[in-house]
Protein backbone atom coordinates (compact mmCIF):
# COMPACT_ATOMS: atom_id res chain seq x y z
CA UNK A 1 0.00 0.00 0.00
CA UNK A 2 2.70 2.32 1.09
CA UNK A 3 5.08 1.32 -2.30
CA UNK A 4 1.43 2.22 -4.19
CA UNK A 5 1.33 5.56 -2.18
CA UNK A 6 4.87 6.57 -3.15
CA UNK A 7 4.07 5.52 -6.69
CA UNK A 8 1.34 8.12 -7.11
CA UNK A 9 3.26 10.84 -5.45
CA UNK A 10 5.77 10.21 -7.60
CA UNK A 11 3.78 10.14 -10.83
CA UNK A 12 1.73 13.55 -9.26
CA UNK A 13 4.91 15.23 -8.95
CA UNK A 14 6.16 14.42 -12.69
CA UNK A 15 2.57 15.42 -14.13
CA UNK A 16 2.45 18.40 -12.05
CA UNK A 17 6.00 19.23 -13.73
CA UNK A 18 5.54 18.91 -16.69
CA UNK A 19 2.28 20.64 -16.57
CA UNK A 20 4.29 23.27 -15.03
CA UNK A 21 6.77 23.53 -17.75
CA UNK A 22 4.42 23.11 -20.40
CA UNK A 23 2.40 25.97 -19.17
CA UNK A 24 5.21 28.43 -19.03
CA UNK A 25 5.95 27.31 -22.12
CA UNK A 26 2.57 28.28 -23.73
CA UNK A 27 2.56 31.64 -21.82
CA UNK A 28 5.65 32.75 -23.30
CA UNK A 29 4.75 31.48 -26.78
CA UNK A 30 1.55 33.57 -26.03
CA UNK A 31 3.52 36.41 -24.42
CA UNK A 32 5.91 36.59 -27.28
CA UNK A 33 3.14 36.42 -30.40
CA UNK A 34 1.52 39.21 -29.13
CA UNK A 35 4.97 41.09 -28.75
CA UNK A 36 5.37 40.18 -32.33
CA UNK A 37 2.12 41.17 -33.69
CA UNK A 38 2.27 44.87 -31.78
CA UNK A 39 5.68 44.82 -33.43
CA UNK A 40 4.21 44.19 -36.78
CA UNK A 41 1.35 46.55 -36.38
CA UNK A 42 3.62 49.32 -35.68
CA UNK A 43 6.27 48.20 -38.83
CA UNK A 44 2.80 48.25 -41.16
CA UNK A 45 2.01 51.88 -39.61
CA UNK A 46 5.84 53.03 -40.09
CA UNK A 47 5.54 51.72 -43.45
CA UNK A 48 8.37 49.43 -42.53
CA UNK A 49 6.92 46.11 -42.87
CA UNK A 50 6.55 45.96 -46.84
CA UNK A 51 10.16 45.09 -48.14
CA UNK A 52 12.08 47.41 -50.44
CA UNK A 53 14.55 45.05 -51.82
CA UNK A 54 16.06 41.74 -51.08
CA UNK A 55 14.11 40.28 -48.08
CA UNK A 56 13.43 36.84 -46.34
CA UNK A 57 10.48 34.85 -47.00
CA UNK A 58 9.07 32.40 -44.35
CA UNK A 59 6.80 29.10 -45.22
CA UNK A 60 5.16 28.73 -42.69
CA UNK A 61 4.22 24.88 -43.89
CA UNK A 62 8.14 24.09 -43.54
CA UNK A 63 9.24 25.87 -40.21
CA UNK A 64 9.47 24.70 -37.25
CA UNK A 65 9.75 27.20 -34.94
CA UNK A 66 13.23 26.57 -34.18
CA UNK A 67 14.15 30.69 -33.89
CA UNK A 68 17.19 29.96 -35.39
CA UNK A 69 17.05 32.26 -38.05
CA UNK A 70 15.97 34.96 -35.33
CA UNK A 71 19.55 34.48 -33.08
CA UNK A 72 21.13 34.39 -36.79
CA UNK A 73 20.38 37.82 -38.21
CA UNK A 74 22.36 40.72 -36.58
CA UNK A 75 20.10 43.42 -37.44
CA UNK A 76 17.26 44.11 -35.14
CA UNK A 77 13.44 43.37 -35.28
CA UNK A 78 13.75 42.02 -38.65
CA UNK A 79 12.34 38.85 -37.80
CA UNK A 80 10.18 37.64 -35.14
CA UNK A 81 8.11 34.60 -33.69
CA UNK A 82 3.95 34.13 -33.69
CA UNK A 83 2.09 31.18 -32.14
CA UNK A 84 5.46 29.26 -32.98
CA UNK A 85 6.13 30.27 -36.59
CA UNK A 86 8.80 32.92 -37.83
CA UNK A 87 7.59 35.26 -39.04
CA UNK A 88 8.71 38.83 -41.01
CA UNK A 89 8.26 42.00 -38.91
CA UNK A 90 10.58 45.34 -40.44
CA UNK A 91 10.89 43.87 -43.60
CA UNK A 92 12.53 46.89 -45.12
CA UNK A 93 15.40 47.03 -42.66
CA UNK A 94 16.66 43.69 -43.87
CA UNK A 95 19.97 44.80 -45.56
CA UNK A 96 19.91 40.94 -47.71
CA UNK A 97 22.60 39.20 -45.58
CA UNK A 98 21.40 35.55 -45.77
CA UNK A 99 22.19 34.99 -42.66
CA UNK A 100 18.64 33.56 -41.59
CA UNK A 101 18.91 31.76 -44.92
CA UNK A 102 22.10 29.67 -43.67
CA UNK A 103 20.74 29.13 -40.30
CA UNK A 104 17.41 27.84 -40.85
CA UNK A 105 17.64 23.76 -40.07
CA UNK A 106 15.16 22.94 -42.61
CA UNK A 107 15.72 25.67 -45.70
CA UNK A 108 12.25 27.29 -44.56
CA UNK A 109 13.67 30.71 -45.76
CA UNK A 110 14.01 31.82 -49.89
CA UNK A 111 15.50 35.21 -49.98
CA UNK A 112 13.39 36.84 -52.26
CA UNK A 113 13.50 40.23 -54.20
CA UNK A 114 9.71 42.00 -55.04
CA UNK A 115 6.73 40.95 -53.73
CA UNK A 116 3.30 39.92 -55.37
CA UNK A 117 2.37 43.53 -55.56
CA UNK A 118 5.34 45.44 -55.95
CA UNK A 119 7.22 44.49 -58.77
CA UNK A 120 11.72 45.03 -58.60
CA UNK A 121 13.16 45.95 -62.21
CA UNK A 122 16.04 43.05 -62.42
CA UNK A 123 18.23 42.75 -65.61
CA UNK A 124 18.40 38.68 -66.95
CA UNK A 125 21.31 36.96 -65.18
CA UNK A 126 21.39 33.16 -64.71
CA UNK A 127 22.97 30.93 -62.15
CA UNK A 128 26.47 31.68 -63.53
CA UNK A 129 25.97 35.55 -63.02
CA UNK A 130 25.57 35.74 -67.24
CA UNK A 131 22.81 37.58 -68.58
CA UNK A 132 20.77 37.19 -72.06
CA UNK A 133 24.05 38.55 -73.43
CA UNK A 134 26.42 35.91 -73.82
CA UNK A 135 29.71 37.16 -72.41
CA UNK A 136 27.90 40.27 -70.30
CA UNK A 137 28.06 39.13 -66.74
CA UNK A 138 26.37 41.14 -63.88
CA UNK A 139 27.51 40.70 -60.24
CA UNK A 140 26.26 42.60 -57.03
CA UNK A 141 23.68 45.18 -56.72
CA UNK A 142 22.55 45.45 -59.79
CA UNK A 143 21.58 42.30 -59.67
CA UNK A 144 19.76 42.39 -56.29
CA UNK A 145 22.93 41.42 -54.28
CA UNK A 146 23.86 44.82 -52.35
CA UNK A 147 25.15 43.93 -49.18
CA UNK A 148 29.24 43.95 -49.26
CA UNK A 149 29.66 40.51 -48.26
CA UNK A 150 27.55 39.72 -50.91
CA UNK A 151 28.27 41.24 -54.00
CA UNK A 152 32.46 40.26 -52.98
CA UNK A 153 31.21 36.70 -53.16
CA UNK A 154 29.47 37.40 -56.48
CA UNK A 155 32.31 39.23 -57.90
CA UNK A 156 35.06 36.51 -57.90
CA UNK A 157 32.16 33.90 -58.47
CA UNK A 158 31.49 35.59 -62.24
CA UNK A 159 35.26 35.66 -62.88
CA UNK A 160 35.18 31.91 -61.91
CA UNK A 161 31.93 31.56 -64.46
CA UNK A 162 34.08 33.78 -67.54
CA UNK A 163 37.09 31.44 -67.16
CA UNK A 164 35.05 28.13 -67.11
CA UNK A 165 33.16 29.23 -70.15
CA UNK A 166 35.83 28.55 -71.81
CA UNK A 167 35.58 31.75 -74.62
CA UNK A 168 38.88 31.53 -76.41
CA UNK A 169 41.38 34.25 -75.82
CA UNK A 170 41.47 36.44 -79.12
CA UNK A 171 44.47 38.64 -79.96
CA UNK A 172 44.28 41.86 -79.22
CA UNK A 173 41.62 41.68 -76.74
CA UNK A 174 41.35 41.68 -73.32
CA UNK A 175 39.83 38.56 -71.34
CA UNK A 176 37.60 40.75 -69.74
CA UNK A 177 36.34 44.78 -68.54
CA UNK A 178 35.19 45.62 -65.32
CA UNK A 179 32.87 48.07 -65.04
CA UNK A 180 32.93 49.30 -61.42
CA UNK A 181 34.78 49.37 -58.48
CA UNK A 182 32.82 49.00 -55.88
CA UNK A 183 32.94 45.51 -54.02
CA UNK A 184 31.87 43.63 -56.60
CA UNK A 185 34.49 45.07 -58.67
CA UNK A 186 37.06 45.23 -56.79
CA UNK A 187 36.78 41.41 -56.18
CA UNK A 188 36.52 40.73 -59.31
CA UNK A 189 39.27 42.43 -60.29
CA UNK A 190 41.63 40.54 -57.50
CA UNK A 191 39.75 37.25 -59.15
CA UNK A 192 40.90 38.11 -62.70
CA UNK A 193 44.77 39.17 -61.49
CA UNK A 194 45.05 35.62 -59.58
CA UNK A 195 43.76 33.66 -62.83
CA UNK A 196 45.78 35.57 -65.03
CA UNK A 197 43.38 36.97 -66.91
CA UNK A 198 43.72 40.48 -68.95
CA UNK A 199 41.68 42.95 -67.37
CA UNK A 200 40.85 46.79 -66.90
CA UNK A 201 38.26 48.26 -64.07
CA UNK A 202 36.80 51.50 -65.03
CA UNK A 203 34.98 53.31 -62.58
CA UNK A 204 33.34 56.10 -63.36
CA UNK A 205 33.95 57.62 -59.82
CA UNK A 206 36.17 56.88 -57.51
CA UNK A 207 37.50 53.79 -55.74
CA UNK A 208 34.83 52.19 -53.87
CA UNK A 209 32.46 53.24 -55.82
CA UNK A 210 28.55 53.18 -54.18
CA UNK A 211 31.01 53.15 -50.88
CA UNK A 212 32.66 56.04 -51.80
CA UNK A 213 29.32 57.45 -51.07
CA UNK A 214 28.49 57.39 -48.00
CA UNK A 215 28.92 60.11 -45.64
CA UNK A 216 32.45 59.76 -44.18
CA UNK A 217 31.43 58.51 -40.67
CA UNK A 218 28.63 56.10 -41.96
CA UNK A 219 29.01 52.75 -40.74
CA UNK A 220 29.50 50.09 -43.06
CA UNK A 221 27.44 46.95 -41.77
CA UNK A 222 29.47 43.96 -43.17
CA UNK A 223 30.67 40.48 -41.95
CA UNK A 224 34.10 38.48 -42.52
CA UNK A 225 34.64 38.25 -46.39
CA UNK A 226 37.24 36.35 -48.20
CA UNK A 227 38.97 38.16 -50.71
CA UNK A 228 40.73 37.04 -53.58
CA UNK A 229 44.91 37.06 -53.50
CA UNK A 230 43.94 38.41 -50.16
CA UNK A 231 42.58 36.39 -47.73
CA UNK A 232 40.17 36.39 -45.12
CA UNK A 233 38.80 40.12 -44.08
CA UNK A 234 36.87 40.06 -40.39
CA UNK A 235 34.92 43.90 -40.82
CA UNK A 236 32.40 44.01 -38.62
CA UNK A 237 31.23 47.73 -37.65
CA UNK A 238 33.53 49.36 -40.35
CA UNK A 239 33.65 53.15 -41.15
CA UNK A 240 33.08 54.34 -44.46
CA UNK A 241 36.68 55.09 -44.39
CA UNK A 242 38.52 52.18 -43.10
CA UNK A 243 36.72 49.93 -46.06
CA UNK A 244 38.48 52.58 -48.27
CA UNK A 245 41.73 51.79 -46.41
CA UNK A 246 41.96 48.05 -47.16
CA UNK A 247 40.53 48.52 -51.04
CA UNK A 248 43.80 51.23 -51.54
CA UNK A 249 45.85 48.37 -49.45
CA UNK A 250 44.50 45.76 -51.57
CA UNK A 251 44.87 47.47 -54.67
CA UNK A 252 48.67 48.87 -54.43
CA UNK A 253 49.73 45.21 -52.93
CA UNK A 254 48.59 43.45 -56.22
CA UNK A 255 49.16 46.20 -58.07
CA UNK A 256 46.09 46.48 -60.02
CA UNK A 257 44.86 48.79 -62.60
CA UNK A 258 41.35 50.64 -61.75
CA UNK A 259 41.11 53.75 -63.95
CA UNK A 260 38.68 55.99 -61.85
CA UNK A 261 36.79 58.96 -63.45
CA UNK A 262 35.88 57.34 -66.45
CA UNK A 263 31.86 56.47 -67.08
CA UNK A 264 31.39 53.82 -69.56
CA UNK A 265 29.20 54.89 -72.04
CA UNK A 266 28.16 52.07 -74.52
CA UNK A 267 28.78 48.22 -74.80
CA UNK A 268 28.53 47.33 -78.17
CA UNK A 269 28.08 44.01 -79.55
CA UNK A 270 30.12 43.11 -82.76
CA UNK A 271 30.06 39.93 -84.96
CA UNK A 272 32.27 38.28 -83.67
CA UNK A 273 30.41 37.60 -80.29
CA UNK A 274 33.28 40.38 -78.52
CA UNK A 275 32.34 43.95 -77.39
CA UNK A 276 33.57 47.61 -77.52
CA UNK A 277 33.43 49.36 -74.56
CA UNK A 278 33.40 53.27 -75.46
CA UNK A 279 33.83 56.08 -72.43
CA UNK A 280 33.65 59.57 -71.78
CA UNK A 281 37.47 60.17 -72.16
CA UNK A 282 37.29 59.24 -75.71
CA UNK A 283 38.63 55.67 -75.26
CA UNK A 284 37.47 52.36 -76.16
CA UNK A 285 38.29 48.63 -75.03
CA UNK A 286 37.81 45.59 -77.18
CA UNK A 287 37.34 42.33 -74.70
CA UNK A 288 35.89 39.25 -74.69
CA UNK A 289 33.60 39.59 -71.73
CA UNK A 290 32.02 42.19 -69.74
CA UNK A 291 31.61 42.24 -65.97
CA UNK A 292 29.00 45.00 -64.97
CA UNK A 293 29.31 45.32 -61.16
CA UNK A 294 27.93 48.56 -60.94
CA UNK A 295 24.88 50.17 -58.90
CA UNK A 296 21.06 49.71 -59.24
CA UNK A 297 21.05 53.61 -59.08
CA UNK A 298 22.90 54.51 -62.23
CA UNK A 299 22.46 57.85 -62.09
CA UNK A 300 20.79 60.19 -59.15
CA UNK A 301 17.25 61.06 -59.92
CA UNK A 302 16.55 64.78 -60.47
CA UNK A 303 14.06 66.60 -59.21
CA UNK A 304 13.76 68.72 -62.97
CA UNK A 305 13.32 72.54 -61.36
CA UNK A 306 15.14 75.85 -62.24
CA UNK A 307 18.24 76.41 -60.56
CA UNK A 308 19.29 72.64 -60.00
CA UNK A 309 22.19 73.15 -62.46
CA UNK A 310 23.90 75.39 -60.02
CA UNK A 311 26.86 74.36 -58.69
CA UNK A 312 25.31 74.97 -54.79
CA UNK A 313 23.26 71.31 -55.61
CA UNK A 314 25.16 68.37 -55.10
CA UNK A 315 23.65 64.51 -54.79
CA UNK A 316 25.72 63.27 -52.04
CA UNK A 317 27.37 64.66 -49.07
CA UNK A 318 31.35 63.53 -48.55
CA UNK A 319 32.82 65.08 -46.05
CA UNK A 320 30.49 66.95 -43.59
CA UNK A 321 33.42 67.56 -41.11
CA UNK A 322 34.25 70.61 -43.61
CA UNK A 323 31.17 72.28 -44.14
CA UNK A 324 30.08 74.43 -41.15
CA UNK A 325 28.41 78.25 -40.85
CA UNK A 326 26.15 77.56 -43.62
CA UNK A 327 22.10 77.61 -44.60
CA UNK A 328 21.48 74.32 -46.10
CA UNK A 329 18.43 72.24 -46.65
CA UNK A 330 18.38 68.89 -47.77
CA UNK A 331 15.74 67.07 -49.84
CA UNK A 332 14.59 63.99 -49.35
CA UNK A 333 12.82 61.22 -46.65
CA UNK A 334 15.05 58.23 -46.41
CA UNK A 335 17.97 56.77 -44.94
CA UNK A 336 20.27 58.96 -46.99
CA UNK A 337 18.62 62.19 -46.58
CA UNK A 338 18.54 61.82 -42.62
CA UNK A 339 21.89 60.79 -42.12
CA UNK A 340 23.31 63.75 -43.96
CA UNK A 341 20.76 66.26 -41.61
CA UNK A 342 22.45 64.84 -38.82
CA UNK A 343 25.83 64.75 -39.87
CA UNK A 344 25.44 68.62 -40.93
CA UNK A 345 23.21 69.62 -37.83
CA UNK A 346 26.02 70.36 -35.56
CA UNK A 347 27.91 72.90 -37.32
CA UNK A 348 25.19 74.31 -39.82
CA UNK A 349 21.63 75.73 -39.89
CA UNK A 350 19.66 72.60 -41.51
CA UNK A 351 16.18 72.31 -42.69
CA UNK A 352 15.03 68.63 -44.03
CA UNK A 353 12.36 69.32 -46.49
CA UNK A 354 10.47 66.14 -47.47
CA UNK A 355 7.58 65.75 -49.80
CA UNK A 356 5.13 63.35 -47.66
CA UNK A 357 3.50 64.08 -43.74
CA UNK A 358 5.74 61.20 -42.21
CA UNK A 359 9.09 59.44 -42.54
CA UNK A 360 8.58 55.63 -43.65
CA UNK A 361 11.04 52.90 -44.05
CA UNK A 362 13.58 54.54 -41.69
CA UNK A 363 16.27 52.65 -40.13
CA UNK A 364 15.40 52.35 -36.44
CA UNK A 365 18.37 54.13 -35.11
CA UNK A 366 17.44 57.11 -37.96
CA UNK A 367 14.33 57.46 -36.93
CA UNK A 368 14.62 57.78 -33.20
CA UNK A 369 17.96 60.48 -33.77
CA UNK A 370 16.11 62.49 -36.43
CA UNK A 371 12.52 62.53 -33.74
CA UNK A 372 15.09 63.84 -31.27
CA UNK A 373 16.98 66.27 -33.35
CA UNK A 374 13.08 68.04 -33.61
CA UNK A 375 12.50 67.86 -31.00
CA UNK A 376 15.44 69.49 -29.44
CA UNK A 377 15.24 72.39 -32.22
CA UNK A 378 18.67 71.61 -33.91
CA UNK A 379 17.03 70.67 -37.33
CA UNK A 380 14.18 72.20 -38.50
CA UNK A 381 11.71 69.10 -40.80
CA UNK A 382 9.37 70.84 -43.24
CA UNK A 383 6.85 68.07 -43.75
CA UNK A 384 4.27 68.20 -47.11
CA UNK A 385 6.97 70.61 -49.25
CA UNK A 386 8.52 70.19 -52.29
CA UNK A 387 11.32 72.32 -53.45
CA UNK A 388 10.01 74.37 -56.90
CA UNK A 389 12.97 76.41 -57.43
CA UNK A 390 16.83 77.44 -56.52
CA UNK A 391 18.19 80.67 -56.55
CA UNK A 392 21.87 82.00 -55.66
CA UNK A 393 21.18 83.07 -52.06
CA UNK A 394 17.87 81.43 -51.57
CA UNK A 395 15.18 78.44 -52.61
CA UNK A 396 11.80 78.62 -52.83
CA UNK A 397 9.42 75.49 -51.30
CA UNK A 398 6.22 75.09 -51.75
CA UNK A 399 4.20 73.45 -48.54
CA UNK A 400 0.70 71.75 -49.25
CA UNK A 401 -2.26 73.86 -48.19
CA UNK A 402 -0.21 77.23 -48.06
CA UNK A 403 -1.81 79.36 -50.93
CA UNK A 404 1.98 81.21 -50.91
CA UNK A 405 5.40 79.62 -51.52
CA UNK A 406 8.32 80.30 -48.53
CA UNK A 407 11.63 81.99 -49.76
CA UNK A 408 14.01 80.72 -47.28
CA UNK A 409 17.80 81.98 -47.11
CA UNK A 410 19.64 79.55 -48.45
CA UNK A 411 23.84 78.54 -49.22
CA UNK A 412 23.44 74.68 -50.54
CA UNK A 413 21.28 72.18 -51.26
CA UNK A 414 21.23 68.42 -50.94
CA UNK A 415 18.75 66.14 -53.13
CA UNK A 416 18.28 63.11 -51.97
CA UNK A 417 15.31 61.62 -53.94
CA UNK A 418 16.68 58.16 -55.32
CA UNK A 419 18.26 56.91 -58.30
CA UNK A 420 17.37 55.12 -61.42
CA UNK A 421 18.44 52.15 -62.79
CA UNK A 422 20.37 52.62 -65.89
CA UNK A 423 18.00 51.02 -67.80
CA UNK A 424 18.60 52.23 -71.07
CA UNK A 425 22.85 51.72 -70.35
CA UNK A 426 21.59 47.78 -70.48
CA UNK A 427 19.35 47.46 -73.26
CA UNK A 428 21.75 49.65 -75.86
CA UNK A 429 23.58 46.33 -74.72
CA UNK A 430 21.23 43.63 -75.58
CA UNK A 431 20.38 42.91 -72.11
CA UNK A 432 17.24 42.26 -70.79
CA UNK A 433 15.24 43.37 -68.00
CA UNK A 434 11.86 42.42 -66.16
CA UNK A 435 9.89 43.28 -63.64
CA UNK A 436 10.28 40.71 -61.38
CA UNK A 437 7.40 39.85 -58.52
CA UNK A 438 8.37 38.04 -55.17
CA UNK A 439 11.29 36.72 -57.25
CA UNK A 440 13.84 34.20 -55.59
CA UNK A 441 17.34 34.89 -55.45
CA UNK A 442 19.62 31.92 -55.30
CA UNK A 443 21.88 31.14 -52.38
CA UNK A 444 24.01 28.28 -51.85
CA UNK A 445 24.03 26.89 -48.28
Amino acid sequence: MNLLLEEVIVYGAVFLLCFIIVFFYLRKKSSTSKQTKKKVEIAKEEGLHEPVSLHPYIDPNICIGSGACISACPEQDILGMIDGKATVVNASNCVGHGACFHACPVEAISLRIGTEKRGVDLPHVNENFETNMKGIYIAGELGGMGLIKNSVEQGQQAIDSIIKSKRKPKPNLLDVVIVGAGPAGVSATLAAKKHKLSSVTLEQDSLGGTVYTFPRSKIVMTSPMDLPLHGKVKLYDTSKGELLQLWNKVIDEHDLTIIENTKVENITPLEDGTFRITTNKEKEYLSNNVLLAIGRRGSPRKLNIPGEDTEKVAYRLLEPELISEKKIIVIGGGDSAVEAVLLLKDANDVILSYRKDKFARLKPKNRDKIKQADEDGSIQIIYNSNLVEIKEDHVILQVEDESTTRTIENDLVYIFAGGELPTTFLEKAGVEITKRFGYIMKQHK
